[in-house]
């Protein structure tokens, strides 16, 4: 098979400096920083310098793919990418939260656009790419909000039918809906679904939710689990132990530490959990991840109160392998994992 770099990224910070650089103090002090993707300065300021490229949706798509950018909300800037493969027949719909430890990232960014193109087109699905708001200048649960306020989008497009939507509505399967994320993403996908059954199963009408895919899902706690101690990061990782703890700080309400249940959804216990009527769930888990224990405990917990729990791990691979693409081995467990998506939808 040949090997193909899709948008491969580097996250080391001694290479872009050049693009990134800002003169300096430019706004003062910085309290918070992930090196190369995020500064917070003392005076408010924000900087997210634009490491990875924004692209337009009719960038590089397969062949059949069609892709658009539409408004869901005008007034908190809400909107999503949507991805159309040109396969025959009603497909499922993915509505789709990209990663970024809520801070950064875009339903634009090159590697989103790039892996979701190809998922649509390889597991015939329509997917809907939310271009969620970020923290800290919106903190949990502005995304979480944001993902409920699409899927009612979605249910309202479904119902009305309006002829600017149907590129995409004709195609889309109601009674097959999945959503899905990677990493913080994936907590947005989790918390989005537990908030989706906890209401009336008519509220989503025409829709049918069917399942919930958490590509390694950005949890956390207060106790370190052993792989977030002692799991041996190479350092251009996707996500540190120091990473994820300034993403918690910036993203949890203030005054909120990391036992927050929006965070660590075993903090309280599983009996909480034990009542909530969860879709099949796909968990999918990296080798070489800090979240890999934690990403554990929360499909075991789930598969020991009965909820159906199909959990997957990557060898080898890292946090957020399927969008870093940078190696042969990512590329061939991020074929893996498309074709366990594709299987997850269509059973």
């Amino acid at each position: 098979m040949k090997f193909r770099r899709m948008s491969t990224i580097s996250l080391d910070p001694r290479l872009n400096l050049q693009a990134i650089k800002n003169p300096p103090n430019q706004h003062g002090v910085v309290l918070e920083e992930i090196e190369g993707l995020l500064r917070v300065h003392k005076d408010g300021n924000i900087e997210r310098p634009p490491i990875i490229p924004s692209v337009p949706s009719t960038l590089a798509l397969p062949h059949g793919v069609t892709a658009k950018d539409v408004v869901i909300d005008k007034f908190t800037n809400l909107w999503a990418r949507i991805y159309v493969p040109s396969h025959p027949g009603n497909l499922p719909v993915l509505v789709y939260f990209h990663g970024g430890g809520f801070c950064v990232g875009s339903a634009a960014w090159s590697c989103y656009h790039d892996f979701l193109a190809n998922l649509a087109c390889k597991a015939s699905c329509v997917i809907i790419s939310v271009n969620y708001r970020l923290a800290p200048e919106n903190r949990l649960p502005a995304a979480y909000d944001d993902g409920f306020k699409t899927l009612m989008w979605v249910k309202q497009q479904a119902m009305s039918e309006p002829s600017e939507q149907r590129w995409w509505l004709s195609r889309c399967s109601l009674s097959s809906l999945f959503i899905v994320g990677d990493s913080a993403g994936a907590n947005i996908a989790y918390n989005v679904t537990t908030q989706l059954v906890s209401r009336d199963p008519s509220s989503l009408r025409p829709l049918s939710l069917k399942g919930t895919i958490l590509i390694q899902p950005f949890f956390g706690g207060e106790a370190r689990t052993w792989s977030e101690k002692y799991a041996t990061q190479p350092p251009t990782s996707a996500l540190t132990l120091s990473n994820s703890d300034v993403y918690w700080r910036l993203a949890l309400p203030l005054g909120a530490n990391k036992d927050h249940p929006w965070c660590n959804p075993l903090a309280n216990g599983v009996t909480k959990l034990r009542d909530l009527r969860l879709p099949a769930i796909m968990v999918c888990i990296s080798e070489l991840d800090i979240l890999k224990d934690r990403n554990l405990e929360v499909g075991n917990a789930l598969s020991s109160l009965g909820k159906r729990v199909e959990t997957t791990m990557y060898k080898g691979v890292g946090h957020a392998f399927q969008v870093m693409q940078n190696s042969q081995l990512s590329y061939s467990r991020t074929q893996d994992l498309i074709s366990h998506i594709k299987a997850f939808i269509n059973q």
